[in-house]
């Protein structure tokens, strides 16, 4: 009997479902994916902020991982929160030796509160040792900022960043432009959706494919902030990719599922 097939996300643990693990496995199933799921990080958090963690060893990550591998055929894989260097270097070590797909990478750094998730060493362990690993990154821009030391004011930066980090070891690289200020659509832009009208904001992505490079456009939907919309974003990206969509239909179908869960989320508030 063949194994069961299996989306995995190997990230922190936020009690709250805000963000982290829960959200990775909420995208999985709304993707149509079994989810599994292996914590690097128990978070002491809620919508208000981030108060604490409790890091896991690289060897808590190991004991996690080995039993899904032996059960289920790893299709998809997230990678999220990755706290320290030895769990860094764990992670990489054990997709290459299991055989795991290609990973799509959140680099997370920082909460939206200002905390600091992962140690400095750490964030130098994942460029050097899991970055060449992945098939996408997808740093927002203060992650971007200090993944290459480039300043991020405007889209011609966000290119130049983008750059540097496939110079660094990715492949493909996706910076999600949430942060940038306000960008406006001019006459000679393309746009990507018809509800966007001339002068409106909008949702700046900047895709480079292995020195492709693609601007992805977007509804920019006036809510409140939403905490996890990057961890739904890579995960759903993921969940495309397991599903064989190519990495741009990939994003604008993962894209679009965050605009959605956006919607209802201020509708049920």
């Amino acid at each position: 009997m063949a194994n069961k097939v299996v989306a995995l996300t190997i990230a922190g643990f936020d009690p709250s479902g805000g963000a982290g693990i829960i959200a990775d496995i909420k995208t999985f199933i709304a993707f149509g994916w079994l989810p599994a799921a292996v914590i690097t990080s128990l978070t002491f958090q809620n919508s208000q902020g981030v108060f604490g963690a409790l890091h896991q060893t690289a060897e808590s990550v190991r004991d996690q991982l080995l039993p899904i591998v032996e059960e289920f055929q790893v299709a998809s894989l997230k990678i999220g929160m990755l706290p320290t260097r030895e769990v860094v270097i764990k992670v990489a070590q054990l997709i290459r030796e299991l055989n795991l797909p290609a990973p799509v990478v959140d680099p997370v750094c920082r909460s939206t509160s200002g905390y600091e998730l992962v140690e400095r060493d750490a964030i130098q362990a994942l460029v050097s040792e899991l970055m060449p690993l992945a098939r996408l990154i997808t740093p927002n821009i203060p992650e971007a900022e200090r993944l290459t030391g480039i300043t991020i004011d405007d889209e011609k930066q966000m290119r130049a960043a983008a750059r540097k980090l496939r110079e660094m070891g990715a492949s493909t690289v996706l910076i999600k432009g949430g942060h940038l200020k306000q960008t406006s659509v001019s006459g000679n832009q393309e746009v990507t959706s018809s509800t966007l009208r001339e002068g409106s904001r909008q949702a700046v992505d900047i895709l480079d494919d292995e020195g492709r490079v693609t601007v992805v456009r977007g509804e920019w939907i006036n809510y409140p902030p939403m905490r996890g919309t990057g961890c739904i974003l890579s995960s759903a990206i993921a969940a495309c990719l397991g599903n064989e969509l190519s990495m741009e239909e990939a994003i604008r179908a993962a894209k679009e599922f965050v605009s959605d869960t956006i919607r209802k989320s201020a509708s049920a508030s």
